[in-house]
């Protein structure tokens, strides 16, 4: 555990993501909501790339409140649709928001018919703090997508992305603990925590 960052802020409004991380890094450190610095304007997400797009919000954090920050962005990569939703999964279905139902509903809908159902998650994170800067790491998980929605658990696509370690199950088909043991924001978040480490 560092002694310069007891406690960062976690630059996200989904609680999902929040317990997910606060559930991998323990009690090794302090994650803030933005919620926590009172924090509620709606941060832009204007990259054209998952890293770019972590990047903006973490500075945007730290300039207006200063706070050593984290920041995450997250894409579904799927090949057969060249890579798409990507650096748009959270808004891939038209409309105003993050409706993930709408989200799933089309990717199903694009994926009718195709029989290369391969692809991956990919969260990027970036930490920027005072005392060392800007450093960025990802995680990434393979899998495919399935022809239809399955299991309970999770949030956005986990009920279509059949990761390739999980023995057939989707996302959404298993507990939080077998999920981040190999989510691509568990191996994101576990590449952070040794990052901190050697600070």
């Amino acid at each position: 555990m560092t002694h310069d960052i007891p406690e960062i802020v976690f630059a996200t409004n989904n609680t999902h993501k929040l317990s997910e991380l606060r559930a991998i890094v323990g009690d090794s450190l302090r994650v803030l909501s933005l919620a926590d610095i009172d924090c509620h304007e709606d941060i832009p997400e204007t990259g054209s790339t998952l890293e770019e797009n972590s990047m903006l919000k973490a500075r945007w954090v730290k300039d207006r409140y200063g706070y050593d920050c984290i920041a995450d962005d997250t894409g579904l990569e799927v090949e057969a649709l060249g890579g798409a939703p990507g650096v748009h999964s959270a808004r891939y279905a038209p409309g105003e928001g993050h409706d993930s139902q709408a989200n799933m509903k089309l990717l199903l809908k694009n994926m009718e018919g195709v029989e290369n159902r391969h692809a991956r998650f990919r969260t990027v994170i970036t930490l920027l703090t005072d005392a060392h800067g800007c450093s960025v790491v990802d995680g990434i998980v393979n899998g495919v997508i399935s022809a239809e929605p399955r299991g309970e658990n999770g949030f956005g696509y986990d009920p279509v992305f059949v990761p390739d370690e999980a023995g057939g199950l989707s996302f959404a088909q298993m507990d939080a603990t077998a999920k981040n043991d190999i989510s691509h924001r568990g191996r994101a978040t576990r590449a952070l925590m040794k990052l901190l480490q050697q600070f």
